[in-house]
Order: structure tokens, then C-alpha cells, then sequence
């Protein structure tokens, strides 16, 4: 097996609505603000090379939308899932997995995209099965009006029109061993329904992309909950579980909105679980 950070483009969130309740005084010393209260927002994504099967998790906003709406996100960098995937000497076509942890917009919008007339929307990964699961699916098609804004059906509906869409297994309890594709995967509900984290066994490390679950390492404090996740107490208990088993396993956390910090690991102290070692993925990948 062979990990590669896919990296597909930069923007910029209220650092308000990423923190939530949490005073900007204190969120501020991990993620600083710009002048209009913005922080630094990555979508790095994984790619997964094992034996004949090409993974990648999570896609991304894409290009589709319309400069409006990105003008909403303040887009910096070059970086492009084309050019992520050039660099290590993949294309879009060797793709044959889209594993998205939920389908909010910047996660999945990368997986579809307009055919050269910009009149028909079709697969940005022509050879690949997307995969989701059915709970989470229902969610995201039947959107509640406070997340109605983050699943965007240009998203979502081609890719069961395509027919390359399948559900990954539910697990009986919050953990699938041994997915079909390969990994573990923790589910947790706090920010959506059923969003997905996968655990990869690499060597002797277990790797977790960590999607919306902890955006940032300035995330790791408990009560440091997103104001867009809908059940933040919720996301308070599954965060104190998984770190504490992160902490206790030394877990790899893969940070997919952290700019700056791309792999993490933590550790027990008094305050609770917090940062022990930084790394880039070259470091571990």
C-alpha cells in the first residue's frame, strides 16, 4: 500500500463559524484571522494505491460552481487535484474509488463536474464508484434547512444517475471493520449524519482522515466545536472518544482543513488530549 495528500485547492472560512462558541481570543493563538475575520482552510484529500485499487477520499469543492459563489470562499493557491495527481503520476482516469466522508460541498463537489459544452454534469472520475452510505445519503437528499446550503444536489444526484454509486456497509455500533475498500471506518453524527472516518492500517501506523470530525488542530480542546456542526454536543462526545483511543494507540491524524499542520499525533496530559508531534505527510508517507 502507498498513501499520497492530494491537494485540491485552498479557501478561507469565518473563523467564528469554525470555532462557534469558543471567544476569538482564544481560537485566534492556533488558526489567526485576517482583517475580515477569515482563517486558512485546506481540502486535502488521500489517495489510497492498494494492489490493482486507486482510493481517493474526498474530492473537494471542484470548479463547477459559479464565481459567485467562490467568491463567497476567497480561493487562494495553485493547488488542484489535477496537479496533485500529476505529481505523483496518476490521472483522473486511474481513479477507480470516490470514497466521501459526508456530502457537504467542499468534500464532495470535486466529483462531478460539467462535460466541455458546461450542458450535461457528469463524473469527474469517469472509472470510478462513488461511495457513500444510506443514511448519510438520505440525509443529504432530503436536507434539513439548516444544512440545505451544504448539499448541493449538482453534487450529489449525477452520481446515481451515473449508476457508479454504492453504499459502504452500516455498522451495528459507531465502527466498520474492514470496509469493503479496504479500511476501518468510524462513524460519527455530530456534525452530519453518519460522516465516515477512515482508519488505514500503513506499515505499523494507523492513519485517520479525520474530515469534519477535527478540522484543525486547533480543534483538539473539546468544547472547540464548529458552529455548522447540527448536534455540537454530540461531536463534544465523539471527539473526547476518539482521542482518548488516539491518544492511547498513538493514531496518525490526517488533517483535511488544517493549512498549515498536514499530520498530527496526541497525547494525554491534565488539560485532556492535545497536541504531541506535528508532521508532514513526507514525514510519513
Amino acid at each position: 500500500m502507498k498513501l499520497y495528500p492530494i491537494e485540491s485547492g485552498n479557501f478561507k472560512l469565518d473563523g467564528g463559524a469554525m470555532f462557534g462558541v469558543v471567544p476569538k481570543s482564544l481560537w485566534q493563538r492556533t488558526n489567526p484571522a485576517d482583517t475580515n475575520n477569515m482563517i486558512d482552510i485546506a481540502a486535502r484529500c488521500l489517495l489510497i494505491e492498494n494492489g490493482n485499487r486507486l482510493i481517493l477520499i474526498d474530492t473537494g469543492m471542484g470548479d463547477k460552481q459559479s464565481d459567485k459563489f467562490f467568491g463567497y470562499y476567497y480561493l487562494w493557491g495553485d493547488n488542484t487535484i489535477d496537479k496533485s495527481l500529476e505529481k505523483y503520476g496518476f490521472h483522473r482516469t486511474d481513479i477507480t474509488d470516490v470514497f466521501m466522508t459526508h456530502l457537504h460541498f467542499d468534500h464532495c463537489g470535486g466529483s462531478i463536474q460539467w462535460n466541455k459544452d458546461r450542458t450535461i454534469l457528469e463524473p469527474a472520475f469517469k472509472n470510478a464508484h462513488f461511495w457513500s452510505n444510506a443514511d448519510h445519503w438520505k440525509w443529504a437528499t432530503q436536507p434539513n434547512r439548516r444544512e440545505k446550503a451544504s448539499f448541493l444536489k449538482e453534487n450529489i444526484l449525477p452520481m446515481r444517475e451515473s449508476g457508479r454509486l454504492k453504499f459502504i456497509d452500516l455498522p451495528e455500533d459507531d465502527t466498520l471493520k474492514n470496509s469493503e475498500l479496504g479500511f476501518d471506518v468510524f462513524f460519527a453524527n455530530g456534525h452530519t449524519d453518519k460522516q465516515m472516518v477512515p482508519m488505514i492500517q500503513y506499515k505499523d501506523k494507523t492513519i485517520c482522515f479525520m474530515a469534519d470530525l477535527l478540522p484543525t488542530a486547533g480543534h483538539l480542546p473539546l468544547p472547540f466545536v464548529m458552529g455548522y456542526d447540527t448536534r455540537p454536543l454530540l461531536t463534544l462526545d465523539e471527539k473526547e472518544k476518539f482521542l482518548n483511543i488516539a491518544a492511547d494507540h498513538n493514531y496518525y491524524l490526517f488533517l483535511e482543513h488544517d493549512a498549515h499542520n498536514q499530520i498530527i499525533t496526541v497525547e494525554h496530559t491534565e488539560k485532556g488530549v492535545r497536541l504531541k508531534d506535528t508532521y508532514t505527510c513526507d514525514d510519513i508517507f
